[in-house]
C-alpha cells in the first residue's frame, strides 16, 4: 500500500449528493446506471455512470444519499461525458454496495 500524505488527501474532493434520477445506462459495455446527483448549490447536478446494478434497482436511487468524488476530470464513457465517481465497496460476491451517510448532511458537504 502506497501511503499519501495530509496534502494528498485534501486535495480529493469526496462530496455528499442526492440521487435525482437513475436510469439504464444502455449503451454501457458493462452494466451500469446512468445517475444525476445533486452536489448542492456550489457544485450543482452531476452525471455520473455506476456499475452498482447487482444490488439496486433504478426506482430505489431516487433520493438517496451518496458519496461521490466530483474533481475529476470528466471521462467519456460511450455517449455520454461522468462527471464525477460515485464511491462504493466490494462486497463478498464482487457486487458494489454503495458508500453513503448514515444520517442526513447538507449536499455537497465535503468528507472530513
Amino acid at each position: 500500500m502506497e501511503l499519501i500524505t495530509w496534502n494528498d488527501f485534501e486535495k480529493v474532493e469526496l462530496r455528499v449528493g442526492k440521487v435525482i434520477s437513475a436510469e439504464v445506462f444502455k449503451e454501457a459495455r458493462a452494466p451500469a446506471y446512468l445517475l444525476q446527483v445533486d452536489f448542492g448549490d456550489e457544485i450543482g447536478i452531476k452525471k455520473s455512470s455506476a456499475q452498482i446494478t447487482e444490488l439496486y434497482i433504478p426506482e430505489e436511487l431516487i433520493g438517496r444519499l451518496v458519496i461521490g468524488v466530483v474533481n475529476f476530470p470528466r471521462k467519456q464513457i460511450g455517449p455520454i461525458q461522468s462527471e464525477c465517481l460515485i464511491t462504493g465497496f466490494h462486497n463478498e460476491n464482487g457486487e458494489v454496495t454503495l458508500c453513503v451517510p448514515d444520517s442526513e448532511v447538507p449536499l455537497g458537504a465535503k468528507l472530513c
